[in-house]
């Protein structure tokens, strides 16, 4: 897919994530709008995944470690045809397997996910699998850098270098806000970079939102062999509506009907200024 197809991606697939959010009248918008870009260059450009083939032995993985921000992931995969995008007018309805937490009885998520910390140790066992297993899948997970301070993520970190995952892939959606605010200010984890690298890992900086950048970036890994890669994709949340950008608010937010107009009014301009 070129530039300006992802680039448009991006604009239809925020629209879609204020739509179902909207029309559900609850969702975690700020950060699904912030790591959307990220999943939009994995799924449509990066990763060798697909409906036909989901249960391939080959097929790269994506879990979902801020599982909090699933309508992100839920619109992608809607685009990509694991399930109808009619599916998605039942979100957080009753008896829906469209939940607001990344769930298997949806065709195409690979791991229940949610209770923050997680994601990288399931995605450091599915890449150990793949090595013992002789197979070339990737791994790729997502981590909020608010889920940072759980301890598992370290000890998944640690294992990760010392069983020399080049096959594993960690993003963190650096937005820096969390639902109770600043994420410096809570528990702060920074310099992250210089914390992943001690433990043994190749580190890149990437602006979260710069599709060629993130499409160079993935294009690259494994960034050192014999390393597991962290990327550092640093966005802002809420990105792409201009009222919910960095506001705390919008963690967990839903726009009125007049807010979701004034949103999809900007989206719109937005698409129309890709050339």
């Amino acid at each position: 897919m070129s530039e300006q197809e992802l680039a448009h991606k991006s604009v239809e697939y925020r629209k879609k994530i204020l739509r179902y959010i909207y029309n559900a009248k609850a969702g975690h918008t700020g950060g699904s709008l912030s790591c959307i870009d990220i999943l939009n260059v994995l799924y449509n450009d990066t990763m060798h995944v697909d409906p036909e083939h989901f249960t391939s032995a080959d097929r790269d993985r994506y879990i979902q470690s801020k599982g909090h921000t699933v309508e992100a992931l839920y619109v992608v995969l809607a685009s990509r045809g694991f399930f109808p995008e009619s599916d998605l007018e039942t979100l957080c309805k009753y008896q829906s397997h469209y939940i607001g937490h990344p769930t298997r009885k949806v065709h195409g998520i690979e791991q229940n996910t949610g209770a923050l910390g997680h994601g990288l140790s399931l995605s450091v066992g599915t890449a150990i699998a793949g090595k013992m297993d002789k197979k070339d899948y990737r791994v790729f997970t997502v981590l909020g850098d608010g889920e940072l301070p759980e301890g598992s993520n370290w000890e998944a970190a640690l294992s990760a270098a010392h069983y020399k995952l080049d096959n594993l892939c960690a993003i963190i959606d650096k937005n820096e806000l969390q639902i109770s605010g600043p994420t410096a200010d809570i528990c702060n984890t920074d310099p992250v970079d210089k914390k992943f690298e001690a433990f043994g890992w190749e580190v890149r900086h990437v602006d979260g939102h710069d599709l060629k950048q993130l499409k160079e970036t993935f294009d690259a890994l494994p960034f050192t062999q014999g390393k597991p890669s962290l990327v550092i994709a640093h966005t802002v949340k809420g990105k792409g509506v201009s009222y919910m950008e960095n506001q705390l608010r919008w963690h967990h937010g839903v726009p009125s009907a007049e807010q979701y107009a004034e949103a999809i009014q900007e989206l719109d301009l937005l698409d129309e200024a890709i050339h």
